[in-house]
């Protein structure tokens, strides 16, 4: 069990696999009100940054569940690296329906609402794992701006322009699903930057390394296409945020 290999081949430099920043995470781990020994559950941990820099920063307890074998194992490295072993622990598996044996204060899913068919089926899935009064996080991407045309849509990587929502739109949609939201951290172009542009000197890496692997013709394509695409597409029209959510009461 794994993601395709493109992605651990193109995003294997990456500590976090969305357009957040290390600066970002730390201002919604304190926003969110984070004390030592709160439970937090995150499906699609990635390389565990979220939640080995919250177990170091913020006492937190944390799972992480993710289908990459090499992620899942760059964040066990993470957790030792910080010291955190004792605090967080990673496991490689498939997200969609995990749900946690002991209910959790922050149950999260921050960019792979596909685990779920969808943000609405996510959130069911969280909030499976959810102590009563708990707070769920949704990390999902918004226009910026309506893209004119379904291709600069699909310029975008979404399949149409209806993939996404504005985000007065998306803001209000989880209203819709029964939910308040409480708390919110948008990404900027500069981590979308970091994100984006990070993978092209690792391909670009990879290729000096890996010129005969069946896959290097598919990493010589996206590096020759990626940085116009991005910038013509992608950091214009493309916002992506975490958004904290509670049952209504």
């Amino acid at each position: 069990m794994d993601i395709p290999r493109i992605f651990n081949i193109i995003e294997s430099a990456h500590r976090i696999h969305n357009p957040f920043t290390p600066e970002k995470f730390a201002t919604l781990g304190s926003a969110l009100r984070l004390e030592s020994g709160l439970r937090v559950l995150d499906l699609g941990s990635g390389s565990g940054e979220m939640l080995c820099t919250w177990a170091r920063d913020y006492g937190i307890v944390g799972i992480g569940v993710d289908m990459s074998q090499l992620f899942s194992e760059q964040a066990r490295l993470r957790a030792e690296e910080l010291g955190v072993t004792d605090r967080v622990k990673f496991i490689h598996n498939n997200a969609a329906g995990y749900v946690s044996e002991e209910k959790v204060d922050v149950a999260a899913c921050v960019g792979a609402t596909w685990i779920g068919g969808g943000v609405a089926g996510t959130i069911e899935l969280l909030a499976l794992s959810l102590r009563t009064d708990g707070i769920i996080l949704i990390g999902e991407p918004y226009w910026r701006q309506l893209p004119p045309t379904e291709d600069v849509a699909k310029g975008c990587l979404a399949n149409a322009i209806s993939d996404f929502l504005v985000l007065p739109e998306l803001v209000a949609s989880f209203g819709s699903l029964g939910y308040d939201v409480v708390e919110m951290v948008l990404a900027n172009q500069d981590g979308w930057d970091r994100y984006e542009a990070a993978k092209w000197l690792t391909m670009r890496r990879w290729l000096e390394d890996n010129s005969h692997d069946e896959l290097a013709q598919e990493v010589r394509s996206k590096l020759t296409s990626e940085p116009r695409r991005y910038a013509t597409y992608t950091r214009e029209y493309l916002g992506w945020g975490v958004f904290a959510l509670m049952p209504q009461l």
